[in-house]
């Protein structure tokens, strides 16, 4: 029994080392500094250090990329809210795909003062008209828009270049109950579909906001579509897709209702791109089909909405950025910040049954300044205003939002931020109501 015993141990002796040399073959974990650059042997896993600039423009990545896989990561198109590229990078032994987990954790501390806007985000439609002595400030504190998310890109020769990715908050219900879906697509041969930013929305036109919300003048919008986007050169490019459509209307009782919408939104754009793709200019258009019942003559109807933008980035010199944003139309508000949800793509046009596509004019513009190269400063400005249709007196008509903020980075993925907001709705009796508030935010990206 004992020499049974001793056999099986100096087996086992013996076997360990090509145990362990298979393991290491099939896994290697190699930490990436500063000045390294990345490269793939044998490992399955890669801890790459940093894949992400301190500002989301203008500066160079925080380390020499070797591979095109990391440089994919780079290229994902993303909000001033959006999580930057991942931290953590799983690639497997060929060097094809590689998996990034990142996301972060944000917790933000709100103070409305001399007004307010009734909501945890800053939306300017939501502050009361006339203004209420009794609603006249509040205190908040939330972490409900920290985010999670799966990315994974590679290349293979049917697919060519592809990215899957996966995007969630928490404001799926509740106080950070359950999670919210917010983005998931695939993106592969010039084809994006799923649930993404919407093509007339241009996600690098926005400021920088510790606001959740943003201004209430730009097109903002996330739809499930299938969109084409070619590459037209080195500074062109455009998109064309077909999006779901949401629609929210203002019925008149006994006279219209809201019925299954036949027809998909079809938003376009073509965009001009220069200084390494750090600045651009864009003009997108949208196309809509609205349909209602009319009860009045017991037939369903469909109006046109339509839309103009033009929005862009333009990077004066490495220390001053400025954004942009002007957007026109009919049947558009579902995609303007202020009014989406709110009932305004569809309201009534004084003819009995039938109704009309209101006129809608918005605008937003900014400038950040880097001071430094971890502390940067913002100011925007951003008008709404809607017009036509048979609406109550009580009705929105317009809005203002302005807001001044300052980031510092303490590190390259903590962020602190304060922040100033002033907001004003106006009706259409002219009633107005005005908010204040100031923000406190920090943040952590992984």
């Amino acid at each position: 029994m004992i020499m049974k015993k001793v056999i099986l141990f100096f087996t086992f002796v013996a076997c360990l080392p090509a145990v362990q040399a298979q393991q290491a073959d099939e896994v290697e974990i190699i930490d990436i500094d500063e000045g390294d650059s990345l490269y793939h042997e044998e490992s399955s896993v890669v801890l790459l250090y940093d894949a992400r600039p301190i500002f989301p423009r203008r500066n160079p990545t925080a380390i020499p990329v070797g591979s095109s896989l990391t440089d994919m990561f780079l290229r994902i198109e993303r909000q001033f809210q959006d999580p930057r590229a991942p931290r953590f990078i799983l690639i497997n032994r060929k060097s094809t795909m590689a998996l990034g987990i990142g996301g972060y954790v944000k917790g933000t501390l709100s103070v409305d003062f001399k007004g307010m806007a009734d909501n945890r985000d800053f939306v300017t439609y939501a502050i009361p008209t006339p203004d209420n002595p009794a609603q006249n400030g509040q205190f908040q504190m939330d972490a409900t828009t920290s985010r999670i998310f799966l990315s994974l890109v590679g290349n293979n020769r049917i697919m060519g270049d592809f990215t899957v990715y996966v995007e969630s908050d928490f404001r799926g219900g509740g106080d950070g109950a359950f999670m919210r879906l917010r983005q998931a697509y695939v993106d592969m041969r010039d084809v994006k579909a799923g649930l993404a930013w919407s093509t007339f929305t241009d996600v690098a036109a926005g400021p920088p906001t510790i606001d959740n919300e943003g201004p209430c003048g730009t097109a903002s919008a996330r739809n499930v579509m299938i969109q084409y986007h070619p590459h037209i050169g080195k500074h062109w490019s455009m998109a064309i897709a077909v999006e779901a459509p949401s629609v929210t209307m203002t019925n008149s009782p006994h006279q219209n209702d809201a019925i299954a919408q036949r027809v998909p939104d079809i938003p376009m754009y073509i965009q001009y791109a220069w200084d390494e793709t750090n600045s651009h200019v864009r003009l997108s258009g949208i196309l809509r089909g609205l349909s209602y019942r009319d009860l009045v003559a017991s037939k369903n109807r469909m109006e046109l909405g339509w839309g103009v933008q033009l929005s862009g980035v333009t990077n004066i010199t490495r220390r001053w950025i400025v954004y942009y944003d002007a957007v026109y139309g009919k049947g558009i508000e579902e995609y303007i910040n202020d009014l989406g949800g709110n009932g305004f793509d569809l309201v009534p046009s004084g003819v009995p049954g039938q109704m009309t596509t209101p006129a809608v004019w918005a605008a937003m513009g900014g400038v950040q300044f880097n001071i430094t190269s971890r502390l940067f400063a913002s100011a925007t400005y951003s008008q709404c205003r809607m017009y036509d249709g048979v609406l109550s007196p009580g009705t929105y008509r317009y809005a203002q939002y302005a807001v001044g903020n300052l980031f510092y980075n303490l590190t390259k993925d903590c962020q602190i931020g304060v922040e100033y907001l002033y907001g004003r709705r106006v009706d259409r009796d002219n009633t107005a109501g005005h908010a204040n508030r100031i923000n406190l935010a920090i943040q952590y990206n992984f």
